[in-house]
């Protein structure tokens, strides 16, 4: 506008943006006549620029502690699953000595009546030996000492 200064040139010289036009303040599409207006758009680049850098650092800073939060909730996650897996396993522990008392006691009376019967065999046994031990041994004695050579039946048919 000649000798005017346009809605939109007084909203960038006030800071204020025009609500169809905030573009303009970040993407100039026109060059300023007067230094004044120039001066404005530089000092307003500057702090754009400052600005700027300061949200990258925050949002970087923003993103640290996202990770670090989420590095913790792992942690904690694979605490608290260890945790679990620990409780499930003493629980099956508990249901298996459970199961095996009750199953085993059969077994454990079948052992032992195995183990009587057992001894009582090898008592039989010993009184055997006691009563023909002196018998068995005469027997292997004279079996060694008195030898009766024989020729095997297969030879014997054979001639």
């Amino acid at each position: 506008m000649p000798g005017g200064v346009s809605c939109y040139q007084k909203a960038e010289m006030t800071g204020t943006p025009h609500p169809r036009r905030q573009h303009l303040l970040t993407f100039p599409c026109h060059f300023f006549s007067s230094d004044i207006k120039r001066g404005f758009w530089v000092k307003m680049s500057a702090q754009n620029s400052a600005g700027i850098q300061t949200l990258l650092d925050a949002e970087r800073e923003a993103q640290k502690i996202v990770q670090q939060d989420r590095t913790k909730r792992i942690r904690d996650a694979k605490a608290e699953a260890q945790k679990e897996i620990e409780e499930y396993r003493n629980q099956k522990e508990e249901e298996y000595k459970k199961f095996e008392a009750e199953h085993s006691s059969g077994f454990k009376k079948a052992e032992e009546d195995a183990n009587k019967e057992a001894e009582e065999k090898l008592k039989e046994i010993e009184a055997a030996g006691k009563k023909h031990g002196d018998k068995v041994v005469e027997d292997l004695i004279k079996a060694t000492t008195d030898v009766k050579p024989q020729v095997p039946e297969k030879i014997v048919v054979q001639a």
